[in-house]
């Protein structure tokens, strides 16, 4: 059916293909006339397109010429010119597309044409690789055209410090790691001073072995996560304490806006209990936080009605289905407040400070694209979840290895002699071989095989880049036997030594078939680069993991039947026919695992972008009065919305409640009573207390004057999105590991998660509401505030493998010390003159 569609329609492929060479027509008719530029003429083309941009060119004006001069620039520097269908693959990445080039196609040199066209934006582009090697050795080698371009190259690696990081970013082209790329996203997000941020807004991404790092480590997560835990003291001493105070007298309840808070006689007796001087001070946050869960915790929430125990375990009660949501646990510490009170062991509270996934991550950039030798087996996941189309670039010159048909033993033993065998045979012949595997262990088994038969060869598994790459880039020469995991020293052409093309080329050997054909075709696509010979052929076994998971059985019945020897194989076109259609039913059901996982991950970013913009809303602000004040009025507003409901009577409205909570929680004691409520509507009430809240709210900015106030506001509003976040990120994360045992009740887990996930983040909201609030109006302010994370942090991947990174702290050598002289010659510290925001 497809084939009939593409005679009738023609295949889009090639379509696209021959649209892009009628461009690439226009960039060799220029060739002569860029040989004719010397090299400071060239070089002045770079400021030339930055002109034309400027007067409201675009870049798809310049791509010809643009491409023409990095041609002659590459020829000039590497001695190396990009072939036509290199600048196809150069306009495809261009358009934001993905370019599916084979092996020894040049996929690097491909990068530099739609690389330099876009940094002449000053955006900044990012080259995306697999590992730090590759992208020290890209950055070196394809460096030197941009730099001869008049263009700077940074490499973004975990080793460096602060400042070189944002030099890096500040280049016009920056290389790095998925990973480091990442995980500098994640820190920008919880700096506290802007000055500290090094990356700029995600502009343009290529990527380089874009399967890899779109589809293979897709959905891991970058955690960052505090280096230790917290400690679980505080929760029981808080619970000690708050057991022995008195309603009414130190702590007043509030059963509709279900909170609690302390009378000032009750934080009269914690501050001596804890001795400390004033609870409301921002040094004090965490134990004012730890008290109000712990009275919350024993006022509030009430045993087999908010929850139950079982097994040692506080569990919940859904308070409109009374079913009990096991897996779901209470945020900001409210659950660990129950486990003290409960007298149980209290659960360690996540440190997980920020969290992305590779998905989300890398479809925040304006522009996206990529560069593999495989892509097409997964065009639809691309489509799908990233908008990129995948477009097959020809060769440059015709591919003749020869992909042999599989061969299948009845033993995984058997098969492995018969490897041997065949290495031994084409050793003889001078010709080099290279044999995947798909596990470490593999490797060494076969290493030890070869041993015996005093076959010399090499073995590499995918944990040292450097050398893995100068091993495989010598696995082409005569005689050479080299082993290696799938992806071990990818990126690496294998380069044919001498006489090996009379001999066959390169053969390679794959011991098992990948559940995806995607990883099977990068371990062939080793062999018959550039038009070199070469030949291919996948040794399987009835026991190897994907035959036995699609229909082995039938196999091996039929070899019995047929009287098959343990030794003898079965070489069947129609057995790879088979093996190829299980593969495609596995990646099948990975990619719908994948947009399941997508779906939910979702969720939680729609909640990160929004606090990442609001959070840096408030650190690019020199003033963030407004914002502050956007706080204060809906935590009034829900107030009295609670305490004075339609369908009441105003002579039924519970004003007094009113009084105490707003006391209790942004106002001192005394500063409201109910009589000045009495009488009044509801819409009268709000805006008299949101009077009274500016008011006492200006009387404060003058006390202690405009720029602390500003500051002050600042250290505030970040804590409070900072610890609130944090510990938003553990209780999604707490729902997510329990929603699929909602299925079982007949609901659909990623609606209710959807639904609970918004719920929880709404209550996060107002949280941030009523702790800035309550610190903004009753905080001790000192004069020299100063910024500090909520935790130190380390980042780490979903293995658990920490990237060692320092937390981030602003290390500028000219920053001025707080305690030091100001520049500006006032005679004062700096804290308290200029150093004051």
């Amino acid at each position: 059916m497809l084939g009939l569609v593409k005679k009738i329609f023609g295949d889009s492929n090639e379509r696209e293909v021959k649209r892009l060479w009628k461009t690439v027509e226009a960039i060799n008719e220029l060739e002569p006339s860029m040989e004719g530029l010397s090299d400071e003429e060239l070089r002045h083309k770079t400021v030339e397109f930055r002109e034309r941009l400027e007067q409201g060119e675009d870049l798809d004006d310049l791509l010809p010429e643009a491409f023409a001069v990095v041609r002659e620039a590459s020829k000039r520097v590497l001695g190396k010119r990009h072939y036509d269908v290199q600048l196809i693959g150069g306009m495809v990445l261009h358009e934001g597309r993905i370019a599916e080039m084979r092996t020894g196609e040049g996929k690097t040199l491909v990068g530099t044409l739609p690389v330099y066209l876009n940094a002449l934006l000053g955006k900044g582009v990012h080259v995306v690789t697999v590992n730090d090697y590759l992208a020290q050795r890209d950055s070196a080698e394809m460096g030197r055209v941009y730099e001869f371009l008049g263009m700077t190259v940074g490499v973004n690696l975990n080793s460096l410090e602060h400042g070189q990081k944002q030099a890096a970013y500040a280049c016009d082209i920056t290389y790095g790691t998925n990973n480091e790329f990442g995980f500098d996203y994640l820190r920008d997000n919880m700096v506290v001073y802007k000055e500290q941020m090094v990356q700029r807004p995600l502009y343009f991404a290529v990527i380089d072995e874009v399967d890899s790092i779109l589809v293979d480590e897709a959905r891991t997560p970058l955690i960052i996560s505090g280096q230790a835990a917290k400690s679980t003291d505080l929760y029981y001493m808080a619970d000690r304490f708050v057991s022995k105070l008195k309603e009414e007298e130190d702590y007043i309840v509030d059963i509709k806006m279900r909170s609690v808070s302390l009378t000032e006689t009750g934080v009269a007796k914690a501050e001596e209990a804890f001795g400390i001087e004033n609870l409301f001070d921002h040094a004090n946050v965490t134990l004012n936080h730890h008290i109000t869960q712990a009275l919350k915790a024993h006022v509030i929430m009430k045993r087999d009605v908010d929850y139950v125990v079982q097994d040692n375990e506080v569990v919940i009660v859904d308070e409109f289905t009374g079913r009990l949501m096991t897996g779901r646990r209470y945020s900001e510490g409210l659950h660990q407040a129950i486990e003290a009170k409960e007298q149980l062991q209290v659960q360690n509270e996540s440190m997980t400070l920020a969290t992305i996934t590779f998905q989300n991550y890398f479809r925040m950039y304006r522009k996206l694209s990529g560069m593999t030798g495989t892509a097409k087996t997964e065009e639809e996941e691309f489509k799908k979840i990233y908008g990129l189309e995948v477009i097959v670039v020809p060769t440059n010159r015709p591919m003749i290895r020869q992909d042999l048909p599989d061969v299948v033993y009845k033993s995984v033993n058997s098969k492995f002699r018969a490897v041997v065998e065949e290495i031994v045979k084409r050793h003889q012949t001078k010709q080099p071989v290279l044999v995947g595997t798909v596990s470490i262990e593999n490797s060494e088994r076969l290493s030890e095989m070869l041993k015996r038969k005093g076959i010399p060869h090499k073995v590499l598994n995918a944990k040292y880049h450097a050398e893995e790459a100068e091993i495989v880039s010598r696995a082409g020469q005569p005689g050479a036997v080299t082993i290696a995991t799938n992806m071990a020293g990818r990126g690496t052409d294998i380069m044919l030594g001498e006489g090996v093309h009379d001999v066959g080329g390169l053969h390679i050997i794959g011991t098992e078939r990948h559940e995806s054909r995607r990883i099977d075709n990068q371990l062939r696509g080793r062999a018959g680069r550039q038009g070199d010979p070469g030949s291919s052929q996948f040794y399987l076994s009835m026991e190897d993991d994907l035959m036995r998971r699609f229909g082995a059985e039938n196999i091996m019945g039929m070899m019995d039947r047929l009287g098959f020897e343990e030794d003898q194989p079965i070489e069947s076109k129609l057995i790879t026919k088979a093996v190829e259609s299980a593969q495609k039913r596995v990646e099948g059901n990975n990619f719908d695992v994948r947009k399941v996982v997508l779906q939910y991950d979702d969720v939680m970013n729609q909640q990160r972008e929004i606090i990442y913009k609001q959070r840096r809303e408030v650190l690019e602000s020199e003033n963030i009065r407004d914002i502050t004040i956007g706080m204060l009025m809906p935590v009034v507003e829900r107030l009295v919305e609670a305490h004075c409901p339609a369908d009441l009577v105003p002579e039924e409205w519970d004003l007094q409640a009113i009084v105490d909570y707003a006391n209790g929680t942004f106002l001192h004691e005394g500063q409201l009573t109910a009589e000045e409520l009495w009488g009044k509507e509801k819409e009268e009430i709000t805006e008299y207390m949101k009077d009274l809240v500016m008011r006492l709210y200006e009387e404060r900015e003058q006390a202690i004057g405009e720029p602390i106030m500003r500051e002050l506001e600042k250290v505030i509003v970040l804590r409070a999105v900072d610890s609130k976040w944090m510990d938003h990120i553990d209780a999604m994360d707490q729902l997510r590991q329990g929603i699929h045992l909602r299925a079982y009740g007949g609901t659909d887990p990623l609606r209710e998660y959807q639904f609970e996930g918004f719920e929880m983040f709404q209550e996060m909201i107002q949280s941030i509401q009523e702790e800035v609030a309550t610190y903004i109006m009753k905080a001790h302010v000192e004069t020299n505030l100063e910024r500090q994370p909520v935790v130190e942090a380390e980042a780490m991947s979903s293995n658990g493998e920490p990237a060692p990174k320092k937390p981030v702290v602003n290390n500028d050598e000219d920053r001025v010390g707080r305690n030091d002289l100001c520049p500006c010659g006032s005679g004062k510290k700096y804290k308290q003159c200029h150093g004051v925001q």
